[in-house]
């Protein structure tokens, strides 16, 4: 969706900035990935690795390695700490379970001694885990949470949005977007992308450069089609932007995992 590239964007700028606390020392966010099922101690363990700490040596409790994160964090300026693919940290079978990863959220929050900033992103099972508990804890959450959902693109209703990002591109590229701007175009590109604003972006800055590269000042359907391919992987002469029937050919599910799985 372009979820992620936003958040690291804006963490970058915020640790750039150097933004003093009150004790002179810049304030800092850290991000972490999680590619798998994370229990609360594993969770726990991969934060302190992210803070520059391995929680390796004796067995530690769930609490004590919690702890430690908020010594750390404390010790080092970090003020805030970005879970992506955060769905991983609870379960769709184990509601104790994610209630106690939720109360651990909870108390880095409201833990007067060092509180913090939690960014939570991934799918939308993640916003689904957080609302699966009772009216108590989703008062308490409401005060603490700020959701934020990157739709996917409706290639009709967003029609004239996707035209006005790719002459916006065009314009900084000095390039000339007229003779792709057409409905057909659009609704192939959304549909090449799986309907992910992220991954329109850089098929189109892809596009755009290899336009560059060729000292063209027009950009062409064979910019898009050649950095598809590269994109995904698959040959020049198999693609959503040439095949007449694209929509049944290419799944766009199967096109995302391909990326996936490529990162």
């Amino acid at each position: 969706m372009g979820k992620s590239h936003e958040i690291d964007h804006l963490i970058r700028a915020f640790n750039d900035s150097a933004t003093p606390m009150p004790d002179g020392r810049p304030a800092r966010f850290i991000q972490l990935r999680l590619w798998a099922r994370n229990s609360l101690k594993d969770l726990g363990s991969s934060t302190l690795e992210a803070l520059d700490y391995p929680a390796s040596g004796k067995a530690k409790s769930p609490f004590q390695i919690w702890e430690m994160v908020l010594e750390q964090a404390e010790r080092n300026g970090v003020i805030g700490i970005h879970y992506d693919e955060a769905q991983h940290a609870f379960t769709d079978t184990g509601g104790a379970t994610n209630r106690t990863m939720l109360d651990n959220f909870k108390a880095l929050m409201k833990e007067p001694r060092w509180p913090m900033i939690l960014i939570l992103s991934g799918v939308d099972a993640l916003s689904q885990h957080v609302e699966l508990v009772g009216p108590e804890e989703r008062r308490q959450l409401r005060h603490l949470l700020r959701p934020v959902r990157f739709r996917p693109i409706d290639p009709k209703a967003d029609l004239d949005e996707l035209n006005g990002l790719a002459y916006a591109y065009a314009k900084k590229a000095e390039i000339d977007f007229a003779p792709l701007s057409s409905t057909d175009f659009f609704q192939r590109l959304s549909h090449a992308c799986g309907n992910r604003w992220g991954l329109v972006i850089e098929l189109i800055i892809a596009a755009f450069i290899r336009c560059k590269r060729a000292g063209e000042a027009q950009i062409s359907l064979d910019h898009f089609i050649d950095a598809f391919a590269e994109m995904h992987g698959t040959p020049r002469d198999f693609s959503p932007f040439t095949a007449p029937d694209y929509q049944e050919l290419f799944e766009p599910d199967r096109l995302l995992e391909i990326l996936n799985e490529e990162d």
